[in-house]
C-alpha cells in the first residue's frame, strides 16, 4: 500500500466534495440480503473504462463500460494524455452505473479491487487514485490486481475449469502464453520480443487506410482486417511466418509488420496512387497478414502444449488450453488454435467476446 500511495501521488485525485457527493447518490435497500461478499472491480489500464460489482461465488450483479474506441480511431492510435482525460470524465458516472444495476450500496461492499498494472502508466493512474479515494471514505479493503492475471482467470467464471491449464493472451497491449497452477501461481512460457499482434494489426490497417473503406470505417483495426480478409486471397503474397526456427515459445509481430509495409508501398507504386487511398489489393494483404499471424501464434501454442505436456505439466488428453484478449475474438486466429487443440488432444475454451475484452467483471471475480 506504501507504494500505491507513492504512485497516487503523481495522478490527480477527486475531491472530497465530489466523492461524498457520489457517495450520497445511492440509496439504501434495508429488505436486501446478500449471503455472499461483494467485490466492486475498476479497470482503466488502457483505453476503456469498465466497473462491475461481482459475489464470491461468480454472480455478475452489474456493471458498466465506456469505450473510447470511436475517440482513438479518429487519432489513429491510442494517445495516453487523451486515454486519461477520457477515464477522468467518465469514472465516476460509470461505477454509479455499475452499483446502480447491482442495486448495491456502497456501504454493502465487502472490497474494492482495481487493476495496478500492467497498462498506460496515466490511465492506470486515474482508476488507482478514484479507487484509494473510495477505500479511504468507505473504510473498506482495497485489492491491487493485475491484469493480465484476471484474463487469465476469466474462463473459472464462466466455466468448470481445474488447475492447471494453459492461457494464451493476445492482445492490442499483450501477447503471453502461461501455464496457470494457481490462482497467483503462473509459469510463463512465452511472450512478445515487441509489439502485440492487436498492435500490428492495428498498424496494418492504418496504414491500409481501412477507415476510409465502407464496410471499415467504424471499426477497430483488428476487426476490420478480419472482415475484409473474407474477401482476399491469403495466399497471394508469401508472407513467412516469423521465429520459425526459433526453439522456444516467444512471439514476435514487429518484423511481419515491416514487411507488410513493403509490400504496401510497392503496390502503391504498381498501382500508382497515393499513400492514403485504398489498394485493389488491401483485401488480399490483410487475408494474407491475418493468416500468417494465425499460424505464428498456432505454432507457438502448439509447441508450449507439447512442452507442458511431455514434462508432466498438463495432461496427456482433455488438457485445456484458454485463449482470451481481444485478438482472441478474430474467429480465424480461434479456427488455427482449434486445429492446434484438436491436434493435442487439448480443449480449447474462450471467454464470451465481452469478457475476452477489458472489463470490470474480471477484475471483481
Amino acid at each position: 500500500m506504501l507504494i500505491l500511495n507513492k504512485t497516487v501521488r503523481v495522478f490527480s485525485i477527486p475531491s472530497k466534495r465530489k466523492i461524498y457527493e457520489f457517495l450520497g447518490s445511492f440509496s439504501f435497500h434495508p429488505g436486501k440480503l446478500f449471503l455472499h461478499k461483494l467485490v466492486l472491480g475498476i479497470e482503466t489500464s488502457c483505453d476503456d473504462t469498465a466497473a462491475a460489482v461481482v459475489d464470491e461465488t461468480g454472480n455478475v450483479l452489474g456493471e458498466a463500460i465506456h469505450s473510447q474506441t470511436e475517440v482513438h480511431l479518429k487519432t489513429g492510435g491510442i494517445i495516453p494524455p487523451v486515454a486519461q482525460q477520457l477515464h477522468r470524465e467518465n469514472i465516476q458516472r460509470i461505477v454509479q452505473e455499475a452499483l446502480s444495476a447491482s442495486r448495491v450500496s456502497t456501504s454493502e461492499l465487502s472490497a474494492i479491487a482495481t487493476t495496478t498494472k500492467p497498462g498506460l502508466a496515466l490511465s492506470l493512474g486515474v482508476g488507482l487514485s478514484f479507487s484509494l479515494q473510495l477505500v479511504d471514505q468507505l473504510k473498506k479493503p482495497f485489492i491491487p490486481i493485475h491484469h493480465m492475471e484476471a484474463h487469465a482467470l476469466t474462463i473459472r467464471l464462466t466455466n468448470n475449469v481445474e488447475f492447471p491449464f494453459l492461457v494464451l493472451l493476445i492482445s492490442g497491449g499483450h501477447c503471453l502464453l502461461a501455464l496457470v497452477r494457481g490462482v497467483s501461481d503462473f509459469l510463463l512460457l512465452g511472450k512478445s520480443l515487441d509489439i502485440a499482434p492487436g498492435d500490428m494489426l492495428d498498424k496494418v490497417a492504418r496504414r491500409l487506410s481501412l477507415r476510409k473503406h465502407p464496410e471499415c470505417s467504424t471499426m477497430s483495426g483488428g476487426k476490420a482486417i478480419e472482415l475484409l480478409a473474407k474477401q482476399g486471397n491469403k495466399l497471394l503474397f508469401d508472407l513467412k511466418p516469423p521465429m520459425h526456427r526459433a526453439k522456444n515459445c516467444d512471439f514476435s509481430f514487429s518484423g511481419l509488420q515491416n514487411v507488410v509495409d513493403k509490400i504496401i508501398k510497392q503496390k502503391e507504386k504498381e498501382e500508382g496512387i497515393e499513400v492514403g487511398q485504398i489498394l485493389s489489393s488491401a483485401a488480399d494483404i490483410a487475408a494474407a497478414v491475418q493468416h500468417t499471424t494465425a499460424c505464428h501464434i498456432a505454432k507457438r501454442t502448439h509447441r508450449a502444449i507439447l512442452f507442458c505436456q511431455q514434462r508432466g505439466l498438463l495432461s496427456q488428453t482433455n488438457a485445456v488450453l484458454v485463449a482470451s484478449g481481444g485478438v482472441a475474438s478474430n474467429l480465424y486466429i480461434r479456427k488455427a488454435l482449434e486445429i492446434v487443440t484438436n491436434l493435442t488432444q487439448c480443449i480449447l475454451l474462450c471467454p464470451p467476446p465481452r469478457l475476452c475484452t477489458d472489463n470490470g467483471v474480471m477484475i471483481a471475480w
